[in-house]
């Protein structure tokens, strides 16, 4: 499955998620770290093959903490983009600041007893991950609050994000990465990771050899399972087809 990756490392692309997939779901967000390895497998993966990158919906600074210089960071959906030390954000992105600023200090004051509220710059989280029984007063708020600032609802894990209204998601980042490329996988587990999935058979249509892994878990949606080309139980399992990756190539002259 994972030949026309590996076969032509100079023309491929190893993109993944980060939450759920190189670190295991965490009740409280940051705290979430890769597991013990997978840094370094990214690193050599990095030396390997055209470009390795996170797509992820953390703030670019929390990746940069955890992960090696040599991978091509895409935060927020790919409104910030970290690659080769040199950071460029989305140019609409900035105008929101304040907006998310105001709703997160709304959301603090006036959200149910349990949220947690996660602010990242350019967008928010509104977690009740150790709370379900609020998750319909959390989506309530969430709603209220688009409705009010101009920002767009997500449904994410146990949890809704607020955004700027600007066509980013992870398909939208996936396809900026893999321009040029002649093979991309992408791995993912949550919903959020649907639209990398698309952009991937959209670029399969145009002749780019394509892999869609899902990494299992109780709680990954069954839309993206079926979805998938190839499934992996965990971060486990995505570290695991990291190391095979590793094995499979020499590193680039």
């Amino acid at each position: 499955m994972l030949e026309c990756i590996a076969s032509d490392p100079a023309h491929s692309g190893i993109l993944t998620d980060f939450d759920g997939v190189l670190s295991p779901i965490v009740d409280e967000p940051d705290a979430a770290r890769p597991l013990d390895g997978i840094p370094a497998l990214l690193d050599q993966l990095a030396k390997r093959y055209a470009v390795v990158g996170v797509l992820s919906g953390r703030p670019v600074e929390f990746l940069r903490r955890w992960l090696p210089s040599t991978l091509v960071l895409s935060g927020l959906y790919g409104l910030e983009v970290l690659r080769d030390g040199v950071r460029d954000d989305h140019p609409s992105g900035g105008t929101w600041r304040e907006v998310v600023d105001d709703v997160a200090t709304i959301a603090r004051a006036s959200g149910p007893e349990g949220m947690r509220v996660e602010s990242k710059g350019l967008s928010l989280t509104l977690h009740f991950r150790e709370h379900p029984e609020i998750g319909v007063a959390v989506h309530e708020l969430a709603e209220r609050q688009a409705s009010r600032s101009g920002l767009s609802v997500r449904s994410a894990r146990m949890s809704y994000e607020l955004h700027p209204p600007i066509a980013a998601d992870k398909g939208t980042a996936l396809r900026d990465l893999a321009e040029g490329l002649a093979a991309v996988c992408f791995l993912g587990d949550d919903v959020g990771d649907l639209p990398a999935f698309e952009a991937l058979e959209q670029l399969a249509v145009s002749g780019v050899a394509t892999v869609r892994i899902a990494v299992r878990s109780n709680e990954a949606p069954l839309a993206l399972l079926d979805a998938a080309d190839l499934v992996v139980d965990g971060p486990e399992g995505a570290r695991e087809l990291l190391s095979e990756l590793v094995e499979g190539v020499s590193p680039r002259q």
